[in-house]
């Protein structure tokens, strides 16, 4: 049994559909790419398996447990944590005030400080910046902060939407390191990017969803070698 699977999810908005029949599944410990060009649903997706957007049809479950209209904040609880374009952090915060924030379970307030040295760990430019306010921080800085806050709930499942969006190569390398170190930790990953090349470098397999439907799916080194891959993401 996978830890996320996802069956036959059709979505719309309004009259427009976004999403048709797409089935996916994320097994315990993978990391799962999850790419497509802008407007393919791929964040729409996201959406529907934290119940921000509910499905006309379909199904998700989480460790066997059906989602079906589990509320947001108890599919974080059962440990999903999800973290959207563009991270939005706090900005009138510190950097550890907005860690603290991410420590919203109740299991997980009682042991934050040993969760905010753990992030520290992790994020060390974090550490060195703790006590400075949010909107001071750099593109980098503040998606690190994001993730790190994700991460502050200790959950089984991280969904990430387009880390790289917007940041300097050295720091596109830096998240892309971070991510595959999460699997160290026993951390899943369905990873979204646009940032093809190396998001297959680090992910076990991948779908890809064009137009609302799933065009590809399998391991990576395959899609790699795939021609229409090659030529439409990869641009070889």
């Amino acid at each position: 049994m996978a830890m996320l699977e996802i069956n036959n999810i059709n979505c719309f908005y309004g009259n427009v559909q976004a999403l048709w029949d797409v089935s996916m599944n994320v097994g315990e410990g993978e990391i799962v790419a999850l790419l497509g060009a802008n407007g393919a649903g791929k964040t729409t997706l996201l959406n529907t398996v934290t119940g921000l957007v509910k499905p006309a049809s379909g199904h998700v479950s989480f460790m066997g447990k059906s989602l079906d209209g589990v509320p947001v904040h108890s599919i974080m609880e059962m440990g999903i944590a999800y973290l959207p374009e563009g991270g939005r952090t706090f900005p009138d915060m510190s950097i550890r005030e907005n860690l603290e924030m991410g420590a919203y379970p109740r299991s997980m307030w009682k042991t934050r400080k040993a969760g905010i040295d753990r992030m520290f760990e992790l994020f060390p430019r974090l550490k060195e910046r703790s006590k400075q306010m949010a909107s001071t921080l750099s593109g980098g800085e503040k998606q690190m902060l994001a993730m790190a806050r994700g991460l502050m709930s200790n959950p089984k499942l991280c969904l990430f939407d387009e880390l790289s969006y917007g940041l300097a190569p050295i720091m596109v390398t830096e998240v892309f390191r971070i991510v595959q170190s999460l699997r160290e930790d026993g951390i899943t990953v369905l990873l979204v990017e646009q940032n093809v090349k190396q998001s297959m470098e680090i992910a076990d397999r991948a779908y890809v969803l064009e137009n609302g439907h799933i065009a590809l799916e399998g391991p990576c080194c395959d899609l790699m070698d795939n021609s229409y891959v090659k030529k439409a993401y990869l641009g070889l």
